[in-house]
């Protein structure tokens, strides 16, 4: 497997968290109280795709192979729970 191949296949398998990262964070305003220190939308970004890469790595050591419906669950509930801890909202 060559550099290009490698890469494909590592972005394919962090696009799931990287695509729902985004989602949630720009989302995340409309749903959630505002909270008294704002984090910038890049390093909630950032929060949540680290999160989200956790999780997706975490259930391929589980599994042993990517693209379980369980680790794609565990992804939204780990960013969503990401974001919510990121934005304070247990406070409001």
């Amino acid at each position: 497997m060559g550099l290009f191949e490698f890469a494909d296949h590592l972005l394919g398998f962090a696009a799931p968290a990287l695509a729902v990262a985004l989602l949630v964070t720009l989302a995340a305003p409309l749903v959630l109280p505002r909270s008294a220190k704002p984090v910038t939308w890049w390093a909630r970004f950032a929060i949540n795709s680290a999160a989200g890469l956790a999780t997706l790595v975490a259930g391929l050591w589980y599994f042993g192979h990517d693209g379980k419906m369980a680790t794609y669950a565990a992804l939204v509930l780990a960013v969503a729970t990401a974001q919510w801890l990121t934005a304070r909202a247990w406070r409001s």
